[in-house]
């Protein structure tokens, strides 16, 4: 899904059945194109608050790292865990000790805005008779709330997080997790990301992928390959028919 929240909070999934009793076809966009989040300047549903990001520009490198090397270590820590490690080792690196900056970013990822599009777009998914979904590595709560908060609960009809698995992405238990939940096949879902990393995994793993690169990125030396760009969600209707 692509709102703004980025890295961790998104991945969008609609899904419609095109003959009875054949396999049906799922549009997927990371809450990534429905959400981004604070530690990837925007991602798929949002774009991050200016004021912070230059505190998250460092985080997410610590973020990615932290949990890269958890999942080597096969130490799972849910995503708000791993996001406050990081942070505290930015804001310590950063000699920043200003009270209650620490609460006020990691708040973010529970407010995040969606991009003007969004809600649209997903209205009219739903209209052409799609299932939307996020796949996120956020946590269940963090993800409730973000959802709560850009008043999107009613557009989606899953909300998948990767502590059913118990590792993050771009591990290929994540994005089987989808295949499981939804009984079709990665080549069923079309996936949306806002981050190059995770559009480059799902395409690899077997699905269909839409990378939305609004801030026209390099594209990634990793195995896969996206198979349609948009730099906005407002793009996705017309691929997918809706």
């Amino acid at each position: 899904m692509d709102l703004r929240a980025g890295a961790g909070l998104s991945r969008l999934l609609c899904q419609r059945l095109r003959r009875p009793n054949l396999s049906s076809w799922a549009h997927f966009a990371r809450c990534a194109p429905a959400f981004s989040t604070p530690m990837a300047r925007s991602s798929t549903l949002g774009p991050l608050p200016n004021s912070a990001a230059m505190h998250w520009a460092i985080t997410s490198s610590g973020l990615r790292n932290s949990g890269e090397t958890r999942a080597a270590q096969g130490r799972h820590a849910d995503f708000r865990q791993v996001t406050g490690d990081a942070l505290d080792f930015s804001l310590e690196t950063l000699n920043l000790d200003a009270p209650g900056l620490r609460d006020r970013l990691m708040a973010l990822y529970l407010t995040l805005d969606p991009f003007p599009e969004v809600r649209d777009v997903l209205g009219r998914l739903q209209a052409a008779g799609l299932r939307t979904a996020i796949l996120s590595n956020g946590s269940p709560a963090m993800l409730e709330a973000a959802v709560k908060s850009a008043k999107l609960g009613a557009l989606l009809d899953e909300i998948l997080s990767v502590e059913e698995v118990g590792v993050y992405k771009p591990h290929p238990k994540v994005y089987q997790l989808a295949i499981d939940r939804l009984g079709i096949l990665a080549s069923g879902i079309a996936f949306q990301s806002s981050n190059a990393w995770d559009a480059y995994a799902a395409s690899a793993f077997g699905m269909q992928v839409v990378w939305c690169n609004r801030y026209g990125q390099r594209r990634e030396r990793l195995p896969g390959c996206p198979d349609r760009e948009i730099t906005s969600l407002a793009e996705l209707t017309a691929l997918v028919g809706a």
